[in-house]
């Protein structure tokens, strides 16, 4: 009788528009991951299900399930609530699932605080330019004009959390950055060494900024 495996915890973050949840789902779709469905307080896009995309719950509800420490990390994004369920989450975990995160910063800090004996790895995506960025903004079912103004103007304290990760990827090819995600990740589970640019994103960054 062999013992059952616990799963890894995956981490992507972003800057807004920069591609993580079309990554998300990319990788655990092709990979058979499990995807953490955040509860969130901010209403449903025209492409959203219940469920599926997220859980979509009203503040007050969000708050009660704060206070029954529901949550393995929630924050404030963009003057919406949104958390993962530490339950679900550490169920799948010890049922030898992966499971793959699409969250900010905030939330990445707090679990990485926790210290959980769970393997956690975790990336930051890149776009290849503000430019591109604010064309993925505008398409993005956002035709309101101040929403993507508000992403914007946090881009710039969103790419300075950077060096917290564990790996850096900028998603100027949505193959490539997926295929360097999966490699990283098979390389990080079997103890393999694997480094990526940093000067080169460092360099990157300094662009962005500009």
């Amino acid at each position: 009788m062999s013992l059952k495996k616990d799963g890894i915890i995956i981490i992507l973050s972003s800057p807004s528009g920069a591609g993580k949840t079309t990554l998300v789902n990319k990788i655990a779709k092709e990979n058979n991951y499990k995807i953490s469905i955040s509860h969130t307080t901010r209403k449903p896009r025209s492409n959203e299900k219940n469920g599926e995309d997220y859980y979509f719950v009203s503040d007050e509800e969000f708050t009660n399930l704060i206070k029954k420490e529901e949550f393995l990390e929630y924050a404030n994004v963009f003057e919406n609530l949104y958390g993962s369920s530490k339950r679900k989450v550490i169920e799948n975990l010890k049922n030898g699932k992966n499971v793959i995160f699409d969250i900010d910063w905030q939330g990445t800090e707090q679990i990485k605080n926790k210290k959980l004996s769970f393997k956690l790895i975790s990336f930051f995506i890149l776009p290849p330019s503000k430019t591109e960025l604010f064309n993925r903004l505008r398409n993005r079912d956002m035709k309101d004009k101040n929403i993507v103004e508000k992403r914007m103007k946090q881009f710039n304290e969103d790419i300075n959390h950077w060096e917290n990760y564990d790996f850096v990827v900028i998603n100027d090819d949505l193959q490539k950055c997926y295929l360097e995600i999966i490699d990283f990740i098979n390389k990080k589970v079997n103890n393999l060494n694997y480094n990526f640019d940093k000067d080169k994103i460092s360099s990157h960054i300094e662009k962005l900024k500009n």
